[in-house]
């Protein structure tokens, strides 16, 4: 975990890994290790993770209720340069020989990048993105 001054503004962007372990969860514990780690601070999530909630869903009761809880959420929106960004750090992974598991992992970490937000995770992929590029990085372990 990094520290932080009290003074220093940090944004985050939130990857699915996470909000996979804060819905799992039934105690509460994960959310609220989740939010003592963001100490109020702004959050946002991208269309990507919105779709990858959605499509984990178990029933139509799930749907409406995370449809209606990602409605009132802060998304960062895809340029022309996300998707080439993307790419591009894909492209570099693979000439090392390295493959992640995802390429909207590619995406999302782009994203970051594009938008100076420090993404939380519970995803090796992004470590491994890591090694092309550099953006603020806090792996989120919820056990």
């Amino acid at each position: 975990m990094t520290t932080r001054h009290p003074e220093q503004i940090v944004m985050f962007l939130i990857d699915t890994s996470v909000w996979i372990d804060v819905l799992r969860d039934r105690t509460g514990k994960v959310r609220q290790s989740l939010e003592s780690l963001l100490k109020g601070e702004s959050i946002f999530l991208s269309c990507f993770t919105q779709m990858e909630l959605l499509q984990g869903c178990r029933d139509e009761r799930e749907w409406k209720l995370l449809e209606t809880y990602l409605q009132d959420q802060d998304y960062v929106e895809q340029t022309n340069n996300t998707w080439i960004g993307a790419a591009r750090i894909y492209y570099e992974l693979k000439r090392k020989g390295i493959t992640v598991r995802s390429s909207i992992d590619c995406c999302i970490a782009q994203l970051s990048i594009e938008y100076q937000l420090t993404l939380v995770h519970n995803d090796r992929d992004f470590e491994t993105i890591q090694t092309v590029r550099s953006f603020p990085c806090l792996r989120f372990r919820s056990d």
